[in-house]
């Protein structure tokens, strides 16, 4: 019957249906495609460069890489269901036990300054590469937030032959990023923290500091991946010296600059080199940017980790972690900031962190010369610092 109704049915009402239903299909298959294409589907883990990218490598390519695998004494690759994570751990096996976690957009080699005086000095170090960064794998399928990183630290203690765990195990140092994840640690577990030192840390940045537009490309979702991915990628490969800082401010905004404000990627950058200083100053600013910029290469899992790093981690309104932090013992937090920090500005942490964290009285506060990268670009001054932290405890 269906047969012998289409017979009768008008040629100008056939074509219509065979038009409209042209029309769906194409229009399923083309937001199929630009689904695909745009918003690609997530791998569990995304292999580090040294199982992709170093293998390929010439003798002089592999001698040129600003970061290689053996930066560090005591290397390994510790295996988890979620990647593996390049560790260094070395010093006196009866030392003070000391945990040093980097920043967001380089390894852990911007702590070598403060790390390896500290093991020659009687303590014992551990440092890893955070997920999608240095040499550890990047899951490609989870949030890059304080779950995810406070999860890597246990992992990473768990690959020691000796015990980091247990009531005052340990020592925590972080920088940037990992000030904000040592922090949220600390709160997690208090007993396991001996002494939290916090470098220009993250966590209390004033979201006021982003531009609207920023935070709407970077965090809302609206953007595609693959666009977002390559706008990320596009600003890390310029000039990082050329950053935008409160000092010095692009004249024409773009997709990721908004009226004079902060851009997520250039604030994220300023851990590589102080934007003030046009050319950076000192041979090692350098290497950590030839370190970015190679990362963008040949890490295949980075500019992903980034970019959910700047969406989920403990960057902004921590308040309720860094409150918990006001129950430590006395004088065992330190916090210590860069006095031309245009990131983590000394005006703003002393007036939103210090009364968080118990006050004056509470905390061991300073602020040291240099800007967001002063662990590396003002390493002595740092360390002095925190041997006088360490020094006022044991009296």
């Amino acid at each position: 019957m269906e047969v012998i109704s289409k017979c009768f049915e008008a040629p100008g009402e056939s074509g219509s249906k065979a038009v409209i239903a042209t029309t769906i299909v194409t229009t399923i298959t083309l937001i199929s495609l630009a689904r695909f294409a745009l918003w690609p589907r997530k791998r569990a883990v995304i292999p580090g460069p040294l199982t992709t990218s170093i293998p390929k490598l010439s003798k002089d390519e592999v001698d040129s890489i600003p970061y290689k695998d053996d930066f560090f004494p005591g290397a390994r690759d510790v295996v988890t269901p979620y990647g593996n994570i390049r560790v260094y751990e070395f010093g006196p096996e009866d030392g003070r036990k000391v945990l040093f976690i980097h920043g967001i957009s380089t390894s852990c080699m911007t702590l070598k300054d403060i790390a390896i005086p500290l093991a020659e000095n009687g303590c014992r170090v551990m440092l890893y590469d955070l997920f999608g960064r240095g040499f550890s794998d990047a899951p490609g399928d989870l949030p890059y937030d304080t779950r995810l990183f406070v999860t890597q630290i246990l992992l990473v203690l768990a690959s020691s032959p000796l015990s980091w765990t247990g009531k005052n195990g340990l020592n925590v140092i972080g920088y940037s990023l990992g000030g904000g994840i040592a922090a949220n640690f600390a709160a997690t577990f208090p007993d396991m923290v001996e002494t939290l030192i916090l470098l220009a840390p993250a966590g209390l940045i004033r979201p006021e500091n982003f531009g609207r537009l920023s935070r709407l490309v970077f965090t809302s979702g609206v953007i595609p991946e693959r666009v977002l991915a390559w706008l990320t990628k596009h600003r890390l490969r310029q000039p990082i010296a050329s950053a935008v800082s409160k000092k010095i401010k692009k004249a024409a905004a773009s997709l990721t600059q908004s009226g004079g404000k902060e851009n997520y990627v250039d604030v994220a950058v300023q851990e590589a080199v102080d934007p003030v200083d046009e050319p950076p100053e000192t041979p090692f600013e350098l290497e950590v940017i030839r370190y970015v910029h190679w990362a963008l290469d040949f890490h295949r899992g980075f500019v992903q980790a980034f970019m959910s790093t700047i969406r989920y981690a403990p960057l902004l309104d921590q308040h309720d972690y860094w409150r918990q932090l006001a129950a430590r013992k006395p004088g065992t937090t330190a916090v210590l900031l860069g006095e031309g920090d245009n990131l983590v500005q000394k005006d703003d942490y002393a007036e939103d962190a210090l009364p968080l964290l118990g006050g004056a009285g509470n905390v061991f506060w300073r602020v040291v010369p240099g800007s967001h990268n002063f662990p590396f670009t003002h390493a002595p001054d740092a360390l002095e610092r925190i041997y006088e932290f360490w020094g006022a405890l044991s009296k």
